[in-house]
This record gives C-alpha cells, structure tokens and sequence, in this order.
C-alpha cells in the first residue's frame, strides 16, 4: 500500500519531452474519496496555483508520476468544486478526528492510504493518539468505510469502525 506522504513531493515528469513539469504539492479528493487533482507546487509565490486532473496521469511510480504531456498541467480555478485535500486548505484530512456516530472517538488522522493499483482511491486511514501512544501501542489503520462524513470539524464513521481498527506493523511504516 502506498500513502499520500510518500506521494507527496514527487516530480512529475512529461513522457513526451522528458521534462519535470512540477512538484506535488497535495492531493485533492472528491466525496467518494477518490483522487480527482494532483496540486502542485507554486513556482513563484505570487502565481496561480495550477494541478494536474487524476484522468491525465499515466503512472504513480516510487519516484515520479508521469502525465503524457505538458498540456496537462492546468490553472487551479478556485470557483470549481470543493475538494477534500490531505495537507493543505479548509478541508484537508491530515489533522482531523476520526469520531464514530456514537461519539467514540478513534483517533487523528496522520495520513492516508492509496489502492495499490494506480492510488486513485483512498482506502484507509492511518490514525494517531499521539506521540506518547503512538510509540507505547503503535498508530491504527482504519479502512475506508462505505459511509464515510466529512464535516467542518471531524470524520463521521460508523459506529462498527471501531471494530475495525487494526495496529499497523513496523515494517509497514517506512
């Protein structure tokens, strides 16, 4: 499994001119928790941002994403949809609590994990109780569930969630 973290930071690189057109700067996700935009690093500090759409993107490699050409790179307009980011914005993921529907909560999600295919589709969280915890019980991993509430202040998920948290193996971490 892939996560975000590790996304995050690549260059993305044009197969058509060999060029690296930008850097990943974050990831932006639809309602159904799938990728929809790549967001990339501003080149300078006063410019648009711009992204690449999920549709153009050939590859998700270990070192690089690459995109057929440099047409994909496009303005970031503001006024579209409102995304689901991992880092950054009013929306992003990292940071949140993750709170069943009867007010348990589960943790603090620290990052995501991407379906190992092509990593359009969230699949899980990786969740934190802090740096205390984390190194006396370990971080959890969550799965995605089919019903999944991203609100202002917290994720909302079903209340059988908690049966689902798992203990993430070291080996697994890094």
């Amino acid at each position: 499994m892939k996560k975000a973290r590790d996304v995050i930071g690549l260059p993305i690189l044009c197969v058509q001119t060999g060029k690296q057109v930008g850097t990943v700067k974050d990831l932006l996700l639809d309602e159904a928790w799938q990728i929809e935009l790549v967001l990339l690093e501003n080149r300078h500090w006063f410019s648009v941002s711009s992204c690449v759409a999920w549709k153009d993107v050939i590859a998700l490699g270990e070192d690089a994403i690459t995109i057929h050409n440099e047409e994909a790179v496009i303005p970031l307009d503001a006024q579209d949809q409102v995304y689901i980011s991992l880092l950054n914005g009013d929306h992003k993921v990292k940071g949140m609590p993750v709170v069943t529907v009867n007010g348990q909560h589960l943790g603090i999600v620290d990052d995501v994990y991407l379906d190992p295919e092509l990593g359009k589709k969230v699949i899980g969280y990786e969740l934190t109780e802090g740096f205390i915890s984390d190194l006396k019980e370990g971080r959890k991993w969550l799965p995605l569930p089919d019903s999944v509430t991203m609100g202002e202040d917290a994720i909302i998920v079903p209340v059988h969630c908690n049966e689902w948290l798992t203990e993430i193996v070291k080996s697994n971490e890094e």
